[in-house]
């Protein structure tokens, strides 16, 4: 018998205009997480711990750092049949343009995804969330179902729902009303859960809820071929509401943790939450791991510091250092006498030889990582940044202040250091 199968799509997004300055240099996708890992590597590693291994990237914005890293990380024997690919907008005879939409992006890649029959399905996911989820049990419920269509979804509060698209089931759970990213609060309480959708959760309370979209859905072959036989250009606008109706459309309620990492402010948070002593993310689950690039880096090495909850990833340095509720990157490198209070530090792509110190002193440069008795809160310093002695970073009070020339930025209330960036000695922000 003919093995199913399936594949799985993850939207990588476009410009990532929310997650401007970590955005500057890199698609979203490829935005660090949590000292070592890759938002990408998030769904990638739900789809293979869910025996799904036939996998495609579709992004078209700053894609150069997001092929190195799934080349180095996802590698296939030839006996599996899995691949990691990422496809980028190009141009074809039918289509010259960027991609449109989500929709769109999937549409243009048709092609790639080989040929398709009944029974097989697409699964689409987003790659800017942070969750783990068993997709073969979704795939089992939309079989049981004999949906066209599922849309996994998250039960949120009424008064966390605006800004999603949020849905209305029978008791089957199957969908009868879809409404995208309402603000109207009376739109919001009419839509709010009934007991159906409550025995699906683990600890409802006595609260109401609503459920949001969570962007991944999971569609039958022939459906999605058929709804894209068109010129829409987004799924949550215009294929999900078109369908409603037309096809069998349920909903897969997950009430386990989840993050949309959309924003600076969405990205800052969660990496701190990770420094938790129970974290609302469980890294250390060997049975569902998060995959990602093995960089074969000497443990970490913390001379004579006090840190009260912090996650430092392999191979850095930290000296005489005060670090409280910070995530620090492969090979970060904080020097003596430095104070990090709710800090994301995602560390560098080398390590400099003494020839690069003693350049660097010439040239009255930094060395990469945080200089001598420097002082940084609330702040995310992105890649391969150099950091003199004496600085102090500290945004609050201050007011947003970020754009295509600026290095050192307030965005969401947090500051963020550029990837690359040069802070001299004795360099002050702060109110």
């Amino acid at each position: 018998m003919k093995k199913r199968k399936i594949v799985c799509i993850i939207m990588g997004g476009g410009r990532g205009t929310r997650l401007v300055p970590l955005t500057k240099e890199r698609c979203k996708p490829a935005v660090p997480l949590a000292g070592k890992y890759r938002l990408v590597d998030i769904p990638i590693s739900n789809c293979l711990n869910s025996g799904m291994n036939q996998i495609y990237v579709l992004t078209q914005f700053n894609t150069a750092s997001l092929h190195r890293h799934i080349q180095e990380a996802y590698k296939f024997d030839p006996f599996g049949g899995g691949c990691v690919d990422i496809l980028s907008a190009e141009q074809t005879d039918r289509s010259d343009g960027w991609y449109q939409g989500t929709a769109d992006a999937v549409r243009q890649n048709m092609n790639h995804f080989g040929p398709m029959e009944e029974g097989d399905l697409y699964v689409i996911l987003s790659g800017d969330q942070l969750f783990r989820m068993d997709l073969a049990d979704v795939v089992r419920e939309h079989d049981a179902h004999g949906a066209d269509v599922t849309i996994t979804a998250k039960p949120l509060g009424l008064d966390e729902a605006e800004g999603l698209g949020l849905m209305r089931v029978d008791d089957h759970l199957q969908i009868t009303e879809f409404v995208e990213k309402p603000t109207d609060p009376k739109v919001i309480q009419s839509l709010a859960v009934g007991e159906s959708v409550r025995q699906k959760m683990v600890e409802p309370g006595n609260k109401d809820y609503c459920l949001a979209s969570m962007g991944i859905y999971v569609f039958n072959a022939k459906t999605l071929i058929e709804a894209l036989d068109s010129d829409t250009t987004d799924f949550g606008k215009e294929i999900i509401p078109g369908l409603l109706g037309e096809v069998k459309m349920f909903s897969y309620v997950f009430d386990a943790y989840w993050e949309d990492i959309g924003t600076v402010k969405a990205f800052f948070d969660c990496n701190l939450r990770l420094t938790d002593t129970m974290p609302p993310f469980n890294f250390f689950d060997e049975e569902a791991r998060i995959y990602t690039r093995a960089r074969f880096l000497p443990a970490s090495k913390m001379n004579s510091c006090r840190i009260d909850r912090a996650v430092v990833a392999d191979g850095s340095i930290v000296t005489d250092s005060d670090l409280k509720r910070c995530s620090l990157g492969v090979r970060s490198v904080v020097s003596d006498g430095g104070t990090l209070e709710n800090v994301v530090m995602m560390g560098a792509d080398y390590y400099e030889t003494e020839d690069d110190f003693e350049e660097n002193q010439s040239l009255g440069r930094p060395n990469i990582g945080v200089g001598h008795n420097s002082v940084i809160r609330n702040a995310i310093l992105d890649k391969n940044v150099r950091i003199g002695k004496n600085v102090i970073l500290d945004p609050t009070g201050l007011p947003d202040n970020f754009g295509p020339d600026v290095d050192v930025a307030i965005r969401d209330g947090v500051l963020v250091v550029c990837k690359d960036a040069v802070v001299p000695d004795g360099f002050v922000m702060k109110a």
